[in-house]
């Protein structure tokens, strides 16, 4: 009995066509599970599953809204439509605002509340909202994974990203909420878990913590100061725990939220 199998699964990621999902995808369809990605940009989308089943996957692309229940509810219904069911979310959708961010020039007097409140709704709303709907068929089914994605800056306040800080505590809280509601209500073959990657270099934080010429910016340079293992992750590095997590070897875990850091999390000077 290989308690890792995920072959046929079907698995659906929002936010997958960004740096971590795509390569989370790939990963999973080289395992034989069944992906959809779901995201804004359908060209990149597209591109992505294309790729992905040409090296033998299977992968395909459907341009979403997470803030849209509408819509995420027709991704759902063609979703279980075609496959019949739905093995595991991966909530990978999320980002941050400018005016989010308190830079070292600025004071808290500076942060736009409007902002603010944008960066809770990409990441928490748009965490809560594609849950509600894909978790219908799990339960349905009598099974099924959710795995949500949470942060460093959930477990500890880093410095200039409030509104991102704050969105991803709640995510951290919300999985351990939602772990005990589907255990109690829907059985246990419904499990709600967490990764909390820590640092990797994505489109969205490349500028923070990168030169054009590819050195550190201060930043980068504080996060590796603070990684023990004294470099920044690999997206790869993530597919692993995720396996784990939506794999039968995981059985009895759920309410967990799953470092993986490089240290960053466990060292404190």
């Amino acid at each position: 009995m290989n308690l890792f199998d995920i072959k046929d699964y079907v698995v659906v990621i929002t936010g997958g066509t960004g740096v971590l999902g795509r390569a989370i995808a790939k990963y999973l369809a080289q395992e034989g599970a069944k992906v959809i990605i779901l995201g804004r940009n359908a060209e990149v989308g597209n591109k992505i599953a294309a790729d992905i089943c040409a090296e033998g996957g299977a992968c395909e692309f459907m341009q979403t809204d997470v803030l849209n229940a509408e819509v995420v509810q027709k991704n759902c219904d063609d979703i279980v439509a075609k496959y019949g069911k739905v093995d595991t979310l991966l909530n990978a959708a999320g980002g941050n605002v400018a005016g989010a961010i308190i830079s070292p020039d600025q004071t808290f007097f500076d942060l736009k509340t409007e902002e603010f409140q944008k960066v809770l709704q990409l990441n928490l709303t748009g965490t809560v909202i594609p849950t509600q709907i894909f978790l219908k068929p799990m339960v349905a089914a009598g099974k099924g994974s959710i795995i949500n994605f949470s942060s460093m800056a959930a477990f500890r306040p880093i410095t200039r990203v409030c509104g991102y800080a704050a969105a991803k505590a709640g995510i951290s809280n919300f999985t351990e909420f939602m772990a005990a509601e589907c255990a109690k209500k829907f059985g246990e073959g419904i499990r709600v878990n967490a990764i909390a990657p820590g640092f990797f270099i994505t489109e969205q934080n490349r500028a923070l913590l990168t030169n054009p010429d590819g050195s550190y910016t201060q930043r980068g340079q504080d996060v590796i100061r603070h990684t023990p293992f004294g470099r920044m992750g690999e997206p790869e590095e993530l597919c692993g725990t995720i396996h784990y997590l939506m794999s039968d070897a995981a059985k009895f875990v759920t309410g967990t939220v799953a470092v993986v850091d490089g240290g960053f999390n466990a060292y404190a000077m």
